[in-house]
């Protein structure tokens, strides 16, 4: 795979992720004809003293491009003379500073202003905004979904989420990053072309922040990693949706979500530039094998979010205690049904699940998904 570094016309870094080592991308070949200003992100980070968590403000992103049609689409390729966010007429995978931005510093910056925890509250000093949002193009074909991709185009979409994990990790004021993908009108997806994101955040968010807190607490207890114990009681159980030599997926025992799978690596990993070559080949087949088996559920390309869950950046975060885990879940919990976050969920934060974990992993291993069309990627 070969990486590039160019610029858009405001400045913004994109980067080109190519198959063919041969391919040159340049600033000649890769010029963005476009008049555009520069991006200043407007983001506030306000401390919620009661709650104990940062809150972004990000008042900007409500003028952000929403679901236009596919022939004006911004993360296709520039083409016929439209000009967009790729300025090239094909690609492979790209990864660029997101034009509406929830958070960080201008283009090309690593620091940005304090935030805002409030004149009369009681919490941790403001934080610097020195994150970063980049959005990742997985193919140039606006139709394509991720379950559709090639293993070898899977493989290089992990590299690159991996490349971007330690570059963005060695940004400073950076404490979390986080890649992941939203998938369909109903998780709120306002852009359809195939791509996710990836926010280095200036702290660890609160569920990560939650979950180290509970496996420095089981292991001063036991002296074991809670992690480590949880995956090999799942692995062991009848809860396993698909396993393969280096990667196991799974629905948990305490699954919040209709439907909702972990997908871990079997050796314990912290983060994806930790991952090995064994287990960089296996996770294409067995994902893919996942998202078909998701989609044959209800006979339809299921709207879903796809996390994943790694190790901070800094040692005082609890990063040896990290494991690094895919979660793939959907709010779909029937045909044409949607899980809404209603009151127990949104106003107490306790999840109350309508279906048993144990029979969406009977009803997903017993699925038989077509198989996939192995076409070559745009």
């Amino acid at each position: 795979m070969k990486k590039t570094s160019t610029r858009l016309a405001d400045g913004r870094e994109i980067l080109w992720y190519d198959e063919d080592e041969g391919v040159v991308r340049d600033a000649e070949t890769t010029h963005d004809t476009r008049d555009l200003p520069r991006v200043v992100p407007a983001s506030q980070l306000r401390y919620d003293a009661l709650a104990g968590e940062w809150v972004t403000i990000a008042a900007h992103r409500q003028d952000r491009t929403y679901q236009p049609p596919a022939d004006r689409c911004p993360l296709c390729p520039s083409r016929d003379g439209r000009a967009t966010e790729v300025p090239a007429p094909s690609y492979d995978v790209v990864a660029f500073e997101n034009r509406f931005p929830s958070f960080g510093s201008p283009p090309g910056d690593g620091e940005g202003q304090p935030g805002s925890a409030g004149p009369d509250v009681s919490g941790p000093d403001p934080v610097p905004e020195a994150g970063r949002c980049e959005v990742v193009c997985f193919t140039s074909d606006h139709d394509r979904s991720f379950g559709r991709l090639t293993p070898e185009r899977v493989r290089t979409v992990l590299d690159v989420w991996a490349d971007r994990t330690a570059e963005l990790g060695a940004r400073p004021g950076v404490r979390y990053v986080f890649p992941f993908e939203n998938r369909g009108a109903e998780i709120g997806v306002t852009l359809a072309h195939p791509h996710g994101q990836v926010y280095a955040y200036p702290y660890v968010p609160p569920f990560p922040q939650r979950m180290l807190a509970h496996a420095a607490q089981y292991r001063e207890r036991t002296g074991e990693n809670l992690f480590d114990v949880l995956l090999a009681e799942e692995r062991a159980g009848e809860r396993v949706v698909v396993a393969g030599e280096h990667w196991t997926a799974f629905v948990p025992r305490a699954a919040r979500w209709p439907v909702e799978v972990h997908l871990y690596p079997n050796r314990p990993t912290t983060d994806l530039p930790a991952l090995d070559e064994q287990q960089r080949a296996e996770f294409g087949p067995v994902y893919l094998e996942l998202l078909r088996r998701l989609d044959a559920l209800y006979d339809d390309e299921l709207p879903y979010v796809a996390a994943w869950q790694q190790a901070p950046v800094r040692a005082e975060d609890g990063r040896d205690l990290a494991r690094l885990h895919l979660r793939v879940h959907t709010v779909r919990r029937a045909p044409g049904k949607i899980k809404y976050l209603a009151g127990s969920e949104t106003g107490a934060g306790a999840f109350i699940s309508d279906v048993l974990p144990e029979a969406v992993a009977a009803r997903l291993r017993d699925l038989a998904p077509a198989p996939p069309t192995l076409t070559q990627e745009p």
